[in-house]
This record gives C-alpha cells, sequence and structure tokens, in this order.
C-alpha cells in the first residue's frame, strides 16, 4: 500500500507496533468455543471502554527510577536500523527516528486535513497544477544554518534522480521535467521554480489530491546533504545517515544499536526549544509491561481490553489516553479461485462470520466492526448506504444457496462435486486459538469447512499467499493517512484477480480533485461498491490506549503523525 505501508498479519485485536511491541493482554484459553463466546459477551457488557483522559491516581507510586528522571522522557521503540535520513529509510522503525528529527512543510489535523507547518501558508493554481509555498522566515537547520526555498528545490530534485533508490512519491506526482531530468535529458526540473529564498512552487503534469502533503514533506539541508551531489551519483548519503542534520524538535546526540536512540534538543526549532532537553527511543529487546511497570519507559501503547485497562488503572502512576488509529483490518481473499469470484460467496462468508463477537466482544470491546476500507476516524467515513453485514446465518446460507452450493449430507456444502472449503491462513498470536473456535463454528453452522493453518512466522505466510495456496489470509493494514491509502491496494494490482474499471476511474477521480466536498462524495460512491463487491472481507478498527508517567504534561499522538505533532511541548512536572 501506499506511504511505505507494511501490512500486518491481524488477528483479533493484537496491539499495534507503531511504537513498541506490547502485549496485547489477550488469551491463549482455546476450550468450547460456545462457552467462550458466552464468556466475551458478559465481559463485554461490563466493559466500560474509555473515551477521554484518565489521569493518574496516585503518583506516590511513581517507581523510584521515574521520579529522578529532570529531563529526560523515554519510549519504547523496536530497534532501527540506523538510516536516519528521510526518503532513504526502508524501516518504519528509522521512519519513527526521523520524525522527531525533521519537522515537514505541511503538516495534518486530528482528521488528516492539511496545516501550516515550515510553510506558513500556500497557494494552489485554479488548474491544481502548480503549488507555491511560503516559507517561515528565519527557519533554520539544527546547525544554526539556514532553511530556504533552495533546500527544498535541491530535496525534489534528489528525488527524481535516476540513482535515487527509494520509493518516495514525490517522484509519482510527475512534476513537470522530472522525467526528463531523471533520464538526463534536462539539467534542471522545468516544473520547480525557486522565487525567492522564502517562496517555492512545483507545477505537476496533472492533478493530484495528495501534492499537497507530499510536496509538504521533510526538507533536506542543500548545504549538508547536496555538498557532494553530482548527478546519478547517491552512494555518498550511505556515509551521512547515521550523521543527520534535521530541522525538527530534537538532533541525534547518539545511536547505540541494541540499547537506544538518544536525542537531544534543538535550539533552533521553529517553534522554540523543547521543554524536555532529552528524549530517548530505548530499543533494548523486553516486554512492555516490564518496562512501564518498573519505570524504565515513560510511554507505551496497549490494546484497549478492559484487562489492560484496569490493569494500567491498578498502577495508579499512569495517564491513559484512549486512541483510535487510522487502519482496519481484513480477510484478503483470493479471487483466482473459482468459488470465491461469486460475489454472493463473498457475502455469505461476511454474513455467516460473526465479527461483533470475535472482533469486539472476545476483544473485551477493543475494537469496533469494519465495513469499508476507512477507519472512522477519516473525514470521508460513512455508514450511508454501507451494509454492515450484521451476523444473519440464515442469510448466509440464502446466498449460498443462490450460489448453486447445496448443503451435503455431512453438512458442507457441495458444487459440482466440490466440497466448500476455506484454506484460512493466519499467524500465531495469543488471540488465534479464540479466532480460529469462533469463526469455524460460524462457518460450519452455514456449511463451510474452515481449514486453518498458523504460521509462526509471518513472512511464510506472506510466501503463501503469493504462491497463492490459500482462500482467505488475516490482514491489516498500516498506519494510513488520506483515504486514497485504503483504497489503492484494489487499484494497483495487490488484490489479485480484482479488476473493476469503476473503482479505478472513481480512485483517480478522487485523486483529482482539491476540493474536499468533492473528494468526499467519490469516496462515499467508493465505499458502496467496494462494500457491496467486498474484493476483501473487512473485519475490524483497533481500539488502544497510550499509558503514560504521570509526571508528563501536554502530552498530545496524532493517529497520522504519531509523537511527533507535539512532541516539543512535552513536560515532566
Amino acid at each position: 500500500m501506499k506511504k511505505g505501508i507494511i501490512l500486518l498479519s491481524s488477528l483479533l485485536l493484537a496491539s499495534s507496533t507503531l511504537l513498541a511491541a506490547c502485549s496485547s493482554g489477550g488469551s491463549d484459553s482455546t476450550s468450547d468455543a460456545t462457552s467462550q463466546n458466552s464468556d466475551a459477551a458478559q465481559t463485554a457488557a461490563t466493559a466500560q471502554p474509555l473515551t477521554s483522559l484518565v489521569q493518574a491516581s496516585d503518583l506516590s507510586k511513581l517507581p523510584e527510577v521515574s521520579k529522578k528522571r529532570s529531563d529526560t522522557i523515554i519510549v519504547g521503540l523496536t530497534d532501527p536500523a540506523g538510516v536516519f535520513t528521510p526518503y532513504f529509510n526502508q524501516s518504519g522503525y528509522d521512519g519513527n527516528v526521523i520524525s522527531q528529527l525533521w519537522t515537514p512543510l505541511v503538516t495534518v489535523d486530528e482528521k488528516g486535513l492539511p496545516l501550516p507547518n515550515l510553510a506558513k501558508s500556500w497557494d494552489i493554481s485554479k488548474d491544481n497544477l502548480t503549488y507555491t509555498f511560503h516559507l517561515v522566515p528565519g527557519t533554520k537547520f539544527s546547525d544554526g544554518s539556514p532553511l530556504t526555498a533552495e533546500d527544498v528545490a535541491f530535496t525534489w530534485t534528489l528525488i527524481y534522480d535516476k540513482a535515487y533508490p527509494g520509493d518516495s512519491q514525490i517522484r509519482k506526482l510527475n512534476i513537470k521535467g522530472g522525467k526528463d531530468y531523471t533520464e538526463g535529458k534536462a539539467k534542471q526540473i522545468e516544473g520547480i521554480k525557486v522565487i525567492d529564498a522564502q517562496t517555492i512552487s512545483a507545477t505537476l503534469e496533472k492533478p493530484n489530491a495528495l501534492a499537497l502533503p507530499i510536496l509538504g514533506d521533510y526538507v533536506l539541508s542543500k548545504a549538508y546533504y547536496g555538498k557532494d551531489y553530482k548527478f546519478g551519483q547517491l552512494d555518498y548519503f550511505k556515509n551521512l545517515h547515521s550523521s543527520p542534520l534535521g530541522n525538527g524538535a530534537y538532533k541525534l546526540e547518539k545511536f547505540i544499536p541494541g540499547q537506544e536512540v538518544r536525542l537531544e534538543a534543538n535550539d533552533h526549532f521553529f517553534k522554540g526549544k523543547p521543554k524536555t532537553q532529552h528524549f530517548i527511543y530505548k530499543t533494548a529487546e523486553g516486554d512492555a509491561w516490564q518496562f512501564i511497570e518498573t519505570g524504565d519507559t515513560d510511554f507505551a501503547q496497549f490494546t484497549a481490553t478492559q484487562e489492560n485497562i484496569d490493569k494500567l488503572k491498578g498502577l495508579g502512576f499512569l495517564n491513559i489516553l484512549p486512541y483510535t488509529p487510522s487502519t482496519y483490518g481484513y480477510l484478503q481473499v483470493n479471487l483466482e479461485n473459482e468459488k470465491l469470484k461469486d460475489k454472493k460467496v463473498r457475502q455469505a462468508l461476511t454474513y455467516g462470520l460473526d465479527r461483533k463477537s470475535i472482533y469486539v466482544d472476545a476483544a473485551q470491546g477493543a475494537g469496533a466492526v469494519a465495513n469499508i476500507p476507512a477507519s472512522p476516524i477519516f473525514w470521508s467515513y460513512t455508514t450511508d448506504g454501507i451494509n454492515p453485514y450484521n451476523y444473519d446465518p440464515e442469510q448466509a446460507k440464502k446466498l449460498l444457496d443462490e450460489a448453486g452450493w447445496a448443503e451435503g449430507s455431512d453438512g458442507i456444502r457441495e458444487k459440482n462435486g466440490q466440497k466448500l472449503t476455506i484454506h484460512l491462513l493466519t499467524s500465531k498470536r495469543p488471540e488465534t486459538d479464540t479466532f480460529i473456535a469462533l469463526a469455524a463454528e460460524n462457518y460450519k453452522a452455514i456449511g463451510v469447512d474452515l481449514q486453518p493453518e498458523i504460521f509462526a512466522d509471518f513472512n511464510a505466510m506472506v510466501a503463501k499467499v503469493e504462491g497463492k495456496d490459500y482462500d482467505l489470509a488475516a490482514f491489516s493494514t498500516g498506519m494510513l493517512t488520506d483515504p486514497s491509502d485504503g483504497i489503492e491496494q484494489f487499484v494497483n494490482g495487490e488484490v489479485k484477480g480484482y479488476n473493476n474499471p469503476k473503482v479505478k476511474e472513481l480512485y483517480e477521480k478522487g485523486l483529482s480533485t482539491t476540493n474536499m466536498e468533492e473528494r468526499k462524495k467519490i469516496y462515499q460512491e467508493l465505499y458502496v461498491l467496494l462494500n457491496d463487491e467486498l474484493p476483501v472481507i473487512f473485519t475490524n478498527y483497533k481500539k488502544t490506549v497510550y499509558a503514560y508517567n504521570g509526571r508528563m504534561e501536554h502530552v498530545k499522538v496524532s493517529p497520522f503523525i504519531g509523537l511527533s505533532g507535539n512532541l516539543f511541548e512535552w513536560s515532566l512536572k
């Protein structure tokens, strides 16, 4: 999917790995499916989901190590690779570090809509082709050198170099003259114009609604990163990844692989020096629960089960903040299998799966049922005209009857001598057994034989999917930033066997205008179409909580940009 998004195996509501690999608090119990279903429903009935911040109840319970910290905040992170240069990193964990070392021209609000940042304002031409950015005067990189339009032009140009090894969306915008530059036919990119030190414009070949945030991304210092630049020769960048020069709230102090990434406040940050001098990503292996309980970290993310919430409240010294990610879970459908090409079969499999019990009740309320490829936090989200596919075994049976799948003597449906067996791929997590038990029971009730295959290694599961030896496979998207991100897999060939010209037409139409109301109508039409055709079976939205040291103040977390939006304001009282 778009912007380096990685597909992660998703079962029920395993905790997110946006910042750290946190415990999900799930159960490994796998007894009778009926009793599990009943127990889950009873638990959900007594659960009290968080809707707002819960303050720490007793700061005297703070671990001594936390009390002694006066100028440092520590957050857990899976060990990054150390490629701390925007546009060159391949790891999302490197990206988390980069997001503290750089700040973009354009940021987003709580709904993912663009907001001024290093660019104090911008103009868009009437034909939606030319974007002119006006930079905040006096902006500097962390070494005190000025950030100007020349640096922006260098960054955009670099992405079009024929030797650029990354996957930046800037190249995919098709800036006018970019292709000629890549092919060595031009020494400059025609569509990039430096107007003055604080003003720069880019002209595209065709409109693209994502142009503003894509062009408004991070800026590299031309003096530092462009010192040795020669067209077609970018190998020298490898020597700069470990010594980044950014313009964000923090700058790199030290990276010790397997231990920590130590950052220190940037005195030249354009919004003022951060309130906390040091910020550390703790990268040592260990359990997130242990680190937060002992005070070795100040901040962690957990699945919003009642069990987790009660445990976090019981510690007393943590603030608890509810959070809905911008992701969605789904069961990928092998549309190249003849039995799944029929829309009625896919709809029957959706009606016949008790998603509420599986993804909400069994997860103690830590989720919601998904029916479209957009999280409820998106500005484009809607339920208008959307079939909720509430659990309805009788409707599932009716659809299977209409599709020609008749019930056999053993209760399993058959057609042309073939039994309706569904080969499901998933990965091993604490919730896997409960998921399999409930899904198998649901499908047996409608005459479907579920044959699960559980993988300890996620990459092995992906290989099986790529080999097309499956019927359904459990996935979740990574963080999405625009409605188009959630739809792209249906038009770029990721969902094998799905090729609907109308979906492609609407997708392109949604990117061809910057008018938000027009885009909203287009995506609503797309959602209704995909909700009906079900090229994948949409499953769930996650609900999580952030738990953090009760001494910390001014903490906000964006579902689109994580901590970087206001980390400079975080402080310890």
